[in-house]
């Protein structure tokens, strides 16, 4: 498909996109097995940019077969060595993290700098898991005369279901699986499937076929007959709650497996009136995301401020926002690019005119930004005037609005972060250390912070309670998570 590229697209950025896309099935690049395709929009431009392949069971088929026929040799591969493997694809993605990040850019709308370094990340996550290979260790058991020990083993095919805000990060979530010794099936956002598709393209030869595949298809066809297959044995999926649950009854119905879900977060940010102010205000804006247009599960979307330190915490925070660059996501100096879709503009849209309904102030933002008269532009956002009960205090957005809310007390501070039902992510700020250690101690959250935000730090386990999801990432439990315990008895 010959397509008509928009003026407002850089060359530079173009030209990355002068080619056919296609599957990774069987260690090859092919097309769907229908023939269908299905375009895909920039979200800066809402022209098309791209002609896709439009998988569906069939491809899912093939590519568990793929799997089959790789898992037992894959399997017996040496751990090192399939760190190794894993190394040189890092290596592969180094290589080539322009041209991946630009892709992001174009069919995700990240600004180009914070694409760059989702790449660097992905980086960083492949070298890590391969490092820690050697930490597959069983134990021996003094439970009798005899002896007793365990081995980790693979648990055989897995797939891994990510979303859009970081495409080409998430989707080399493989890594802890590959290296586990298991056989890997990515499936991509539809809406921002580039990336990963160029990548497949350029992993096609650095991997035993069938090993890896990625197949993407416009809508639920793909990720419904994963979760359906009986060999497909175990599922990570990162997205929202209701696609998390849908899974996992998709799942039930047909088969037992193993899903770990990284899911939404409607996460606080506990500011005392001992806090550094400065500090704290910024590091709201830091924690919000706003440079994914907030379409983020860790943006801490919910501000709770010391009712005595309220005034000048939001002053500092609206000023902040208001000085924020909103433009083309190929902007080197653009800090805020559009959201990923039509849908999630009206999404935002939405929560804002519910939050004024509900008595909410808004402070700065919720238009679209001047000068940019296309695309899925909004000015980055916060309100004032929101409490605990209101909708927006309470569901989450995915979109670049804030949330301030007050406190009184201690108690009351807790009451507030913990009266949602997620639990991803909340920060404490204050200097007093026996408080923030005692705060933390009370927030129904898995990741948290003292005195900062937002920021990931390498081994660290990342995943929430309640809603949020089950299982962590990021870290030596995410690559036991993708093995299975054996128990061996030998009788002396």
């Amino acid at each position: 498909m010959t397509l008509r590229l928009d003026a407002e697209i850089p060359v530079h950025i173009a030209r990355h996109l002068d080619r056919e896309f296609r599957l990774l099935i069987g260690g090859r690049s092919v097309a769907a097995a229908s023939g269908r395709t299905y375009d895909v929009r920039s979200p800066a431009t809402e022209t098309v940019i791209a002609s896709v392949p439009d998988g569906d069971e069939t491809d899912v088929e093939i590519a568990v077969a793929a799997a089959e026929s790789a898992r037992h040799s894959w399997r017996m591969t040496p751990a090192p060595e399939r760190a190794a493997i894993v190394r040189r694809v890092a290596d592969v993605i180094e290589q080539h993290a322009e041209e991946l990040a630009a892709l992001d850019s174009v069919d995700a709308g990240s600004p180009i700098a914070n694409a760059r370094a989702d790449v660097a990340m992905a980086v960083e996550h492949l070298r890590l898991f391969a490092a820690l290979a050697l930490e597959m260790k069983g134990a021996t058991i003094p439970a009798s005369a005899n002896l007793h020990y365990t081995l980790r083993e693979p648990i055989g095919i897995c797939a891994r279901i990510v979303p859009f805000n970081h495409p080409l990060m998430f989707a080399c979530k493989f890594a802890a699986p590959l290296v586990a010794g298991n056989c890997v099936l990515v499936k991509p956002p539809e809406v921002a499937p580039l990336s990963s598709l160029r990548l497949g393209e350029l992993l096609a030869g650095e991997l035993p076929p069938g090993v890896l595949s990625i197949l993407v298809g416009d809508g639920p066809a793909v990720p419904r007959a994963i979760a359906r297959h009986p060999q497909v044995r175990r599922i990570g999926f990162i997205g929202s709650e209701p696609t998390g649950r849908a899974l996992q009854r998709e799942a039930a119905e047909h088969t037992v497996k193993d899903i770990t879900l990284e899911l939404g977060g409607k996460n606080a940010m506990l500011v005392f009136d001992d806090a550094d102010l400065e500090k704290a205000a910024a590091g709201a804006v830091f924690g919000m995301n706003f440079t994914w247009s907030g379409q983020s599960c860790g943006s801490n979307s919910r501000l709770l401020v010391h009712e005595s330190v309220a005034e000048e915490v939001t002053a500092r925070v609206v000023a902040e926002v208001a000085a924020r660059t909103v433009g083309s996501p190929f902007d080197e100096h653009c800090q805020q690019g559009p959201l990923v879709s039509q849908r999630q503009l009206d999404r935002a849209h939405h929560y804002i005119r519910t939050a004024v309904a509900e008595g909410a102030t808004v402070l700065t933002g919720g238009v679209r930004p001047d000068g940019l008269p296309r695309g899925h532009y909004l000015r980055p956002t916060v309100l004032g005037g929101v409490t605990p009960q209101a909708t927006v205090a309470r569901e989450e957005v995915f979109g670049p609005v804030l949330s301030i809310l007050t406190f009184d007390t201690e108690q009351h501070a807790v009451d507030i972060a913990n009266s949602v039902d997620y639990g991803l992510t909340a920060s404490v700020w204050t200097r007093d250390i026996t408080r923030a250690h005692r705060v933390i101690g009370a927030l129904d959250a898995g990741f948290t912070w003292i005195n900062g935000s937002s920021r990931h730090f390498p081994n660290v386990p990342f995943g929430g309670y309640k809603a949020s999801g089950v299982g962590r990432e990021e870290s030596l439990e995410e690559l036991l998570s993708y093995t299975q315990t054996k128990a061996v008895n030998v009788l002396l």
